[in-house]
């Protein structure tokens, strides 16, 4: 039988098919679905006396038997029919009673028996538009319980994130959505903690497979699938190259599990991170010290010398969001903070930062440890300028005019020109997009969220409280390297 050529959406199975009483459906020949798991994944109309040409597997053929004009003929005919139909991997057979035939012929139940091809009676009532709709009907609901069951298996396993135990409570979490177990490995194949329950010859295979993904870059693959028995198995490979591995043996899959075991790799790759060594372990004492009130410059030396990337972010706020994001950028020292919507992130200065999916991005230039909270402002003000530009990712670059100046006096200046908006975050907001934006009205209304008259309410209060011409394009340079000065 051909391997048929998956869609993008879960199949059907045809008892759930013939259980529709509207439809009036009947299966009269071939394995009990019910039994059998018959599953179909697509609905297509043919009355060619030989179909395969036109088939690309999981179909529930139709037809009316407008081919089979002697269908007390030579069995041989619908042999052929029949397994020709199965070699193109067609699910089942409906056929459909009037207007060509009273009954379905017998010699075509016979031949469906005799090869294992369950066959369906199609009322004279139910029209096979009938039977395609209430197809792609069932195949949109399981769709929605499957995009259902992934999401609230994300959460639960964000949630498990957070606790005391991450690690282990992620696992439980995750063997529990699954219906079965999960095994973390270390880097010697042992394993380190295991959820939910598998028979014994499946987690020997189990660890074997994930001998697969702990093999060094680039020879390993990222993930990997097997069988022992009646037991699926598949290995992942947690990130950073570590050798660290999540194995999952489950008595069934299901639409989603590989999604949802995706999200809980994320995760794992993320808590894992303490046992990267002495650098990780440096890195973790540097917040300690920082929480309870060590000086930057003392954590600084604990960070390392090398530099480091300030990137904020704004897009999806959940933790298993921003882990993603993380993950996407090659670090795990990241901040979902609460008393804002941004997200902050610290990325080695040799790791690139490119812009990714869903999020808006602003990035700051490689910053020593000590010039950290520095880096933070500029990567602040190349988010906001992504954000009013409508771009997926800013850079902040200290270049022309400002590279002229002592930062110190820069600051002061900016501080001075810019005093009469001090406290009034609206204005100052306002102002800078509008610049930003060369004085487009209706960009910056759309920028902000507000009407265009508001915007130019704004405008015309910064004018007045600045006594400034803002058309003049002098004041709007010296406005706008003041607003890049201010964090």
């Amino acid at each position: 039988m051909a391997d048929p050529t998956a869609p993008p959406t879960p199949p059907v199975p045809l008892a759930a098919l013939l259980a529709r009483e509207d439809l009036g459906l009947r299966q009269i020949a071939g394995p009990d679905a019910r039994t059998a798991g018959t599953a179909v994944q697509w609905v297509h109309t043919s009355e060619m006396a030989d179909p395969y040409p036109y088939l690309l597997g999981g179909e529930l053929l139709l037809t009316a038997g407008v081919h089979l004009t002697d269908p007390t003929g030579p069995a041989a005919y619908l042999d052929a029919y029949v397994t020709r139909i199965l070699a193109a991997g067609g699910a089942a057979l409906g056929f459909g009673v009037a207007p060509v035939h009273d009954t379905v012929p017998r010699a075509l139940a016979e031949a469906c028996d005799r090869y294992g091809l369950p066959l369906v009676e199609v009322p004279p009532r139910t029209t096979f538009s009938g039977v395609a709709r209430a197809v792609w009907r069932l195949m949109a609901e399981a769709r929605h319980a499957e995009l259902r069951r992934v999401t609230e298996a994300q959460q639960g396993l964000a949630t498990a994130a957070a606790r005391p135990d991450p690690v282990p409570a992620v696992l439980r979490q995750l063997a529990a959505r699954l219906g079965g177990a999960a095994v973390l490995y270390g880097p010697d194949g042992a394993e380190l903690q295991a959820a939910g329950q598998a028979r014994d010859a499946a987690r020997d295979a189990l660890r074997e497979l994930t001998a697969v993904v702990r093999r060094p870059a680039p020879a390993a693959p990222a993930s990997a699938a097997d069988t022992a028995g009646a037991t699926h198995l598949a290995a992942y490979a947690l990130g950073g190259g570590r050798g660290f591995a999540l194995g999952v043996a489950t008595e069934r899959r299901e639409p989603g599990d590989h999604t949802i075991a995706g999200a809980a790799v994320v995760l794992l790759s993320l808590l894992t991170g303490e046992h990267q060594g002495a650098s990780e372990a440096a890195r973790s004492a540097a917040l300690v010290r920082l929480l309870i009130g060590a000086p930057p410059e003392e954590t600084g030396l604990l960070l390392g010398s090398e530099l480091w990337t300030v990137v904020h972010a704004r897009g999806e706020r959940t933790p298993l969001a921003a882990a993603a994001l993380a993950a996407a950028l090659g670090t795990g020292l990241v901040d979902p903070r609460d008393d804002d919507d941004v997200v902050r992130l610290l990325v080695p200065a040799g790791q690139e930062v490119t812009a990714t999916d869903g999020w808006t991005l602003g990035v700051a230039a490689p910053a020593a440890p000590g010039d950290l909270p520095a880096a933070d402002a500029r990567a602040a003000r190349a988010l906001r300028r992504a954000e009013a530009t409508r771009q997926p990712l800013v850079r902040h670059h200290e270049n022309g005019l400002a590279a002229l100046l002592a930062p110190e006096e820069a600051d002061a200046h900016a501080r001075v020109l810019l005093a009469p908006l001090a406290g009034n975050e609206a204005l100052i907001t306002t102002l800078r997009t509008w610049l930003s934006l060369h004085g487009s009205w209706d960009r910056t209304a759309v920028a902000l969220g507000v009407h265009r008259n508001t915007v130019r309410q704004r405008i015309t209060r910064c004018a007045a409280l600045l006594g400034a011409d803002l058309d003049d394009p002098d004041v709007r340079m010296e406005l706008w390297f003041a607003l890049s000065r201010a964090s």
